[in-house]
Formats: structure tokens, C-alpha cells, sequence
């Protein structure tokens, strides 16, 4: 195409290499994107990782006035202080016990593999072993939540609630299913 407005052959010279130099500094952000997009996703499972690990220890899925029980022990307070005993010894209890230690243990794996795939991945790799291992571990609280929910009422009295515990088990469980449905979408670039 001719430039019309240039009458010289001197105004019409190519454009200088900074304005090549401009064009890469242009393409190089997306990385600092894929970063930040990175950062995104391990900060998510993460907060899901501390939900996993709150919910499972911290004594408070069921709570009422005078006590408060969880997966492993039943507190209730008394004149001279707190008294705590063993939880109860029913298979579902146990199975609650098994999974929700089960998604905490496959939602550290995966956090493992995501950072090794990181740095081994070929670009363009997707994270599917991570997505599966973070997906697995949403499964498994989403079922724990499921057997306490539908078993509790045998085993809870009237006069006691679901505790925070029980709430932020619930909570991990989209937080872990979105991290691993992100890990199987993504494509790892540079």
C-alpha cells in the first residue's frame, strides 16, 4: 500500500527495531497472567486444604448449650470444668473418620503433584493427575458431610446443631471440586 502523505522517500522508512522490541514486550505479558492465574489456584487449594484440616480436628460438628462433639470425641461442660470422651464406635462414625482423613491426604498429594508437574509438565501439558487427585478429594468430604448428615440424628440429641465444623467441611468441598476442575481445564504454558 502506498502512503500517500509521504512525498519523500525519506518519511517513508520502515519502523525502527524498538517497535519490534514493543511487539515482544506485548506477548510477554500472557506469563505474567498464567502467574498470577497460578498463584490463584494454589491460594484456593490451599484455603480449601485449611478448611479440610479445620473441620477434621477442631471439636465443634455438633454443639449445643453444655457440649460440643466431633469425629473423635464428645465434650460436654460440667460444674468443675469440661469433661471429654471418646467418640462413638459406630461404623459410620468410623467411615466419617476415613474420609475426610482420606481428602485430606489426597488434597496434599495433589497440592505435591501440581508443583512437580509445574516444573516437569511439557507446555502445553494439562494437570490431569492433580485435577483427579483434588476432584477425588471433593468426593470423599462431600461424602463425609453426606454420612454425618444423614447418620447424625441417630446419634446427636435434640437439643444440639450442626457446629462450625460440620459447616466449613461443606465449605472445602466446592472449594475443592472448583480447584480440580481448574486443574484439568488448565494448560501449562512457559
Amino acid at each position: 500500500m502506498r502512503n500517500y502523505r509521504c512525498w519523500t522517500f525519506a518519511c517513508c522508512k520502515p519502523k525502527p527495531l524498538f517497535f519490534f522490541v514493543e511487539i515482544q514486550a506485548r506477548r510477554s505479558k500472557p506469563p505474567e497472567k498464567m502467574l498470577i492465574l497460578l498463584l490463584g489456584i494454589v491460594l484456593l487449594h490451599i484455603a480449601g486444604l485449611v478448611l479440610l484440616f479445620v473441620s477434621t480436628i477442631v471439636s465443634v460438628w455438633t454443639s449445643g448449650e453444655t457440649s460440643t462433639s466431633d469425629l473423635w470425641q464428645n465434650c460436654s461442660t460440667i460444674s468443675v470444668g469440661s469433661q471429654c470422651d471418646p467418640g462413638s464406635a459406630g461404623e459410620w462414625i468410623q467411615a466419617v473418620q476415613a474420609l475426610m482423613i482420606l481428602s485430606i491426604i489426597f488434597s496434599c498429594i495433589s497440592l505435591l503433584l501440581f508443583f512437580c508437574q509445574l516444573f516437569t509438565l511439557q507446555k502445553g501439558g494439562r494437570f490431569f493427575l492433580t485435577g483427579t487427585f483434588q476432584i477425588l478429594a471433593s468426593l470423599f468430604v462431600m461424602s463425609g458431610a453426606i454420612i454425618y448428615t444423614v447418620m447424625s440424628p441417630q446419634w446427636v440429641p435434640d437439643t444440639e446443631a450442626f457446629g462450625y465444623s460440620y459447616i466449613l467441611a461443606w465449605v472445602a468441598f466446592p472449594l475443592a471440586l472448583i480447584s480440580g476442575l481448574i486443574y484439568v481445564i488448565l494448560r501449562k504454558r512457559e
